[in-house]
């Protein structure tokens, strides 16, 4: 089965389009901060990691979050039990595949909260930690 790729350009959802822009400024801001990207949007099956970062032998599995408001709540607050389970089979894949001997692994948020142009990222270290670390 062959699955197409519509290109982010041409995504009909701004939301959508928000995210992807949100990611982007991430993994930015993270190369200016020292880390190098490893993946964007690291699939396993339907499911994605948004962001791996490394910096030496520590490996951030980054998930972003885009608000305008926090009207609907928090980014952070969006990355309940659930979604955490499905990042931590994704990072798992990810391990298995690419993580070398000595590997720290942590989850990361990085909310990006404003409108365009004002956008702040607040970038939330080790924000949990998964039953198999």
């Amino acid at each position: 089965m062959t699955v197409t790729r519509v290109p982010p350009a041409d995504w009909t959802d701004p939301r959508h389009r928000d995210g992807w822009h949100a990611e982007i400024a991430a993994g930015r801001w993270l190369v200016r901060q020292g880390w190098r990207i490893e993946a964007h949007r690291y699939r396993l099956g339907r499911h994605d990691l948004d962001l791996i970062a490394r910096r030496g032998d520590l490996v951030a599995f980054v998930e972003v979050k885009a608000r305008r408001s926090d009207r609907c709540g928090a980014g952070e607050e969006a990355v309940g039990a659930k979604k955490r389970r499905v990042l931590e089979r994704v990072a798992w894949s990810w391990i298995l595949k690419s993580g070398a001997a000595g590997d720290q692994y942590r989850f990361d948020v990085v909310v990006q909260s404003g409108q365009r142009g004002g956008e702040t990222l607040r970038h939330i270290e080790d924000a949990w930690r998964p039953g198999w670390r």
